[in-house]
Formats: C-alpha cells, sequence, structure tokens
C-alpha cells in the first residue's frame, strides 16, 4: 500500500508540479523523492525509507525537522494571530524580532524590513541603496558592483548582480548590467599566496574600478566568507575588512548577503562578525558592519518563507520625509508575517539556550576530523571548511563523467540514506545544527563512500 501511495504521489507531482531548478526530462531517471515526514536531521519517504539531511533543505534548516520548541511557538501564535498587514500595523512578534536582531549588531543596524524569501531581500537592498543616493542628491550613483561567480537570486534585480552564467544568460537582455570584479575565492592562489593574498588581491581590483567609477556605483554586493553557489567558494576574512574601508573611502554603499551565511553557518551568527574593522585596536577590536544586511532561510529555523533587510540609521534617515516620493514604498502582502517572525523568535531562543555557536565548534571539528579521509584522497583538491559548511572538489578528467558527477552523486547518496546534491563537481556538506556523535560519523563515513563509488565510475 504505501509503494502505491509513493508511486502515486510521483505521478501526480511530475504532471502536476514544475519543480524549481530542475530541468523536469532528467526525472525520466532521476528519482523524485515524495517526503512523508521529517524529524530531527531527517527526512522520511511514503515508503519509510530515510534521508540525512546533509543540506538542510537548500541550506534553511538550523535545528531539524519538526522541531518541538518551534512547533510549539508556532501553535502558540496560531491562536493569537495568523497575520495583519504591516502598513499601518504592527505586532508583538515583529518588534520583538526586530529588537532582537539589530541588537546583535550593537544597534549599527537598527531598522528591519520585511519580505518573503532571499531574492526579494536582495532587490529590497538594491532598491534602497539606489533610492537613498537620489535621496541625498547623489542621482549619479546607480550602478552595482558584484564578485565574479556570485549569486544573489533569480528575480530581476538579484539576477543582475549574479555571475552565474546557467542561471543569466537566458534572461540577459532584461538585466541591467552590473560591474563584476574578481572573487576572494582562495582557490585562485597562486604559488605562495595564502588565502589573504588572494582576497587583498582581488580587494586592488575592486579598488581599481572604485577609482574610475565611485562617483556612479552605488553599492557593492558580497556573501562574505563562502560563495555558495560557486561551489562553495571560501575566502579570508580580511577581504570583508579591505572592502568595508574602500566603500568608505569612495563613499558606496556595502551589502552583506547572508542569505545562506548567515545565523550561524560560518561559526558565527553573522559572517561579517569574523573580520575585523580596520583601525580597530586591541580588546576593542570592531567587526565589519555594512551598510544593508540580507537574511532569510535560516532566519526562521527553514520552517516558514521569511526574509529581511537590515540597515543604518543613515539609509533610514535619508527616507525619512513629509514627501510620500521619498518613502520607500516596496511591499509585500506578507510583510512581517506574525508565524514567520515567531518562528524566527523561537530560533533565535534555541541560539541562546543551547548555546549553539559553542556547541558548533565541538560538532565542527568531529565532522572535520571524520572527513579527513576524503581530504586525503587523491580524487579530491580544495577540501575547505568555514563553520558548519564543508566543501571539496572532486578531479574529474574525462568530460562526460564530470558533465554528470552532480546527477550520479546525488542518486547514489540517496542510496545510502544521504541528501547530498553537490555543484557541479564541488561537493558539500551543510547539515542542521543537531547531528549527534552518531550522526557526524554515519554522514562522514558514507560521504567519503558515495564518493568512492562515483568517483570510480559507479553509477
Amino acid at each position: 500500500m504505501k509503494q502505491n501511495t509513493q508511486s502515486d504521489w510521483v505521478k501526480r507531482s511530475l504532471k502536476s508540479v514544475w519543480h524549481p531548478c530542475t530541468q523536469m526530462q532528467h526525472h525520466e531517471t532521476v528519482p523524485l523523492i515524495p517526503v512523508s515526514h521529517g524529524r530531527g536531521a531527517w527526512l522520511y519517504d511514503a515508503d519509510g525509507k530515510r534521508y540525512l539531511d546533509a543540506i538542510s533543505s537548500w541550506w534553511v534548516n538550523l535545528f531539524g525537522h519538526a522541531n518541538p520548541r518551534i512547533n510549539a511557538a508556532l501553535k502558540d501564535q496560531l491562536d493569537k494571530l495568523e497575520h495583519a498587514m504591516l502598513a499601518g500595523f504592527t505586532h508583538e512578534p515583529v518588534i520583538r524580532l526586530s529588537e532582537q536582531l539589530a541588537e546583535r549588531t550593537g544597534n549599527v543596524l537598527g531598522h528591519c524590513f520585511y519580505a518573503s524569501d532571499g531574492a526579494s531581500a536582495v532587490e529590497i537592498a538594491l532598491k534602497m541603496s539606489f533610492h537613498a543616493w537620489r535621496n541625498t542628491g547623489h542621482t549619479a550613483k546607480q550602478e552595482f558592483v558584484c564578485l565574479k561567480g556570485s549569486y544573489h537570486g533569480e528575480t530581476i534585480g538579484a539576477l543582475a548582480v549574479t555571475d552565474v552564467a546557467l542561471f543569466r544568460d537566458a534572461y540577459g537582455p532584461m538585466l541591467r548590467q552590473a560591474h563584476v570584479v574578481m572573487s576572494p575565492d582562495a582557490r585562485a592562489a597562486e604559488a605562495g599566496e595564502t588565502a589573504a593574498d588572494v582576497a587583498r588581491r582581488a580587494a586592488h581590483s575592486l579598488e581599481l574600478l572604485l577609482q574610475q567609477r565611485g562617483d556612479h556605483i552605488a553599492a557593492v554586493i558580497i556573501e562574505p566568507l563562502v560563495q555558495c553557489a560557486a561551489g562553495m567558494a571560501m575566502h579570508d576574512p580580511v577581504y570583508l575588512a579591505e572592502v568595508r574601508a574602500l566603500c568608505d573611502r569612495y563613499q558606496v554603499h556595502l551589502i552583506f548577503d547572508e542569505i545562506a551565511v548567515g545565523c550561524g553557518r560560518t561559526g558565527t551568527f553573522f559572517a561579517s562578525e569574523q573580520a575585523t574593522a580596520i583601525g580597530s585596536e586591541g580588546a576593542e577590536k570592531q567587526p565589519v558592519w555594512p551598510d544593508f544586511v540580507c537574511l532569510s532561510k535560516g532566519i526562521s529555523g527553514g520552517y516558514l518563507p521569511l526574509s529581511l533587510v537590515m540597515t543604518t540609521d543613515a539609509i533610514y534617515n535619508a527616507f525619512y520625509d513629509a514627501d510620500v516620493t521619498r518613502a520607500f514604498l516596496h511591499s509585500h502582502s506578507y510583510t512581517g508575517n506574525p508565524l514567520a517572525c515567531r518562528a524566527a523568535l523561537a530560533t533565535l531562543e534555541i541560539f541562546e539556550q543551547d548555546d549553539v555557536l559553542n556547541a558548533n565548534r565541538v560538532r565542527a571539528q568531529r565532522i572535520t576530523a571524520a572527513l579527513q579521509p576524503l581530504a586525503d584522497h587523491p580524487r579530491v583538491r580544495n577540501f575547505r571548511q568555514r563553520g558548519m559548511i564543508w566543501a571539496f572538489d572532486a578531479v574529474i578528467d574525462d568530460a562526460a563523467q564530470a558533465g554528470t558527477f552532480s546527477r550520479r552523486f546525488f542518486s547514489k547518496a540517496l542510496d545510502s540514506e544521504l541528501l547530498l546534491r553537490p555543484i557541479g563537481k564541488s561537493v558539500y556538506l551543510m547539515p542542521p545544527f543537531i547531528l549527534d556523535d552518531a550522526e557526524c560519523d554515519l554522514l562522514a563515513a558514507r560521504t567519503a563512500d558515495v564518493f568512492n563509488s562515483v568517483i570510480d565510475g559507479g553509477s
């Protein structure tokens, strides 16, 4: 009966659901998994087979599926308020969430504007930057800068600052061109260079552009520490400090897209906390804060669509006026949804109650040690780790094998009870923050087994 249910779900979904980021024809050979339920780090299909969610369901899930504490908070909120428009109204969950997030930045970023998804947050930050410059009389500042290999979403504005041909090329005629500068990806190190050297070289390439176009550039947008869609390209934190100093010097806004890398993924709640602002000294060293931070994915614990942009008093005040045309009129029907905000508050509460960031340091050490056989594998290059993110690149000389590596790996991983989706030849792990010791060891051992099978030509 279960098998019939599972087959029926697959058939009905393939007939009626257009799945995201998917060439639907591939599902003629690649399995579609009908998920029945989730518990902790595991997803279960209708036939009872389980899969360790090693990529947190596209990087959103922090504390496991059906988390009892987040569930309880949502059940309580359901009996109070499911939604109310945020234009002209407010409510406790959105107030408390905004206050708690601002406090985590030392109130440097004291204003939160809400939306639903990561791309929407990027659109908001781009529009705010553009409009703030216009409101302050700098009407020539209309251009944006992104990094080579950057990904910021697939709406039109976000796609304009995305440098991934697979997503961008089909819509090129619809997009406004952005400046693309060198990525600080540590894999680009030349002989004798450190990751910090690459970061400084990349910052210098940005400086050359700002020298030429600074009067016309509104903002630089960066995924701090890890460029996820570029195959988990990691860079030294010094890059963030260098870019912050350059943006200050040339009067350009700095946007940090922490949609995937925020909420503890890189080891600190905000990735930018790992960089020290140039000029700060001693015990009072200050983290690097941008003009805008975009958050989504993990902020609701992976429960509900929620995104937000945090910004400074200076940006906020650029819109504060009696003239309605100077207001930021961007809107979204579900802005600041109480249920989503309550899930986010429960998520922040777990961070505090469970001392999650420190616990993750111990967990990350165990996983890194367990992955050492892969790090030493002769067919692996650039094994890397930042916080609770691991990645390595497969060495594949045969072009045909390289082209199918990701799909073959995904299918083989499912056979081994793992949900893993490589990006090209880059295998990455981004599990939820709740794995116990046995699950850490299982994840590492089975990832190695799958890699060995696929790299040796297994299907």
